[in-house]
Formats: C-alpha cells, structure tokens, sequence
C-alpha cells in the first residue's frame, strides 16, 4: 500500500532563481553540498528533460546510502514542478517504489518549496523515511543560503 509524506519549506530566494538553482542541481550539488554528495552524472538523456537518468553518490558518512539512480519522469518549467523516481541504489531495498515531486512556488518575496514523496515499503520493518524528508528539508534551507550569499 503506498503512502505520502510532504515536506514545505519557506525560503527567501525567488522562485525563479530557487527554480533554475534545482534544475542546476546536477552541478551545483556536489559544489554546494559536499558532505552530501561525491557526484551526481548523467547516465541517461540530457539532464534537464523528462526520461534523463542521473547516478547520486553520496559522500561517505551519509547514512543508509552510497548511491541513487533516478529518473525524471516529468518536468514543466512554466510551473516550476519536476517529478522523478529511484530506480537504482540501497532506498530499493526499504522501498518497492519511491517517487517524488518538487514544485517551487511563489510565496509573498520568497518562495515555498512543496516536496511529496509517493512510496511503498518492502515490508512492514522498514521506517517510515523520516530521514529522508529531513534531508529534504534541510538541502532546500542550505540551497536558499548558499543562493543568498552567491
């Protein structure tokens, strides 16, 4: 049975510059981030456009993971809103299937960045990902910083 989890984040930065910085994010993560983050390369695609498949690595000390493939599975820069699937890493074997969507929205001078994530357990023993929603939120927090001094 799936369930959902959402995470919202008010952040300083403009949608569309919080947007481009998100779309950016397969060079601009490992710079920004790298306690999280070794690399992420595109495997597949062009690294923007929707059937793109990127391999995450993750820094050591990250918990629970070293890498992550994923698929974006739609993208619409009019709306600021990506969505995209694990198909690859150690998440497959707490979740049958994980899909998350993104969306930056305008928000009084700010923005808000709506993050839901779809998933299914493999079975009854794995948490729920508190960890995962918690990166989630504190990545978005960092990105508005890093966009406020760059």
């Amino acid at each position: 049975m799936a369930s959902t989890a959402e995470v919202l984040v008010a952040v300083k930065s403009a949608p569309d510059r919080f947007w481009e910085a998100i779309r950016g994010s397969t060079e601009l993560f490992p710079k920004v981030f790298p306690e999280q983050y070794q690399s992420i390369e595109i495997v597949e695609g062009d690294g923007r456009s929707a059937g793109t498949v990127r391999l995450l690595k993750y820094a050591q000390g990250v918990p629970l993971v070293t890498f992550a493939k994923e698929k974006i599975e739609e993208v619409d820069d009019a709306s600021r809103q990506v969505s995209y699937s694990l198909i690859d890493g150690e998440l497959v074997n707490y979740y049958k299937n994980f899909k998350a969507n993104l969306k930056v929205e305008p928000d009084g001078d700010g923005s808000q960045v709506k993050w839901c994530m779809e998933y299914e357990k493999a079975n009854t023993e794995v948490p729920d990902p508190d960890l995962v929603k918690e990166t989630a939120a504190k990545t978005f927090s960092a990105l508005d910083e890093y966009l406020a001094k760059n």
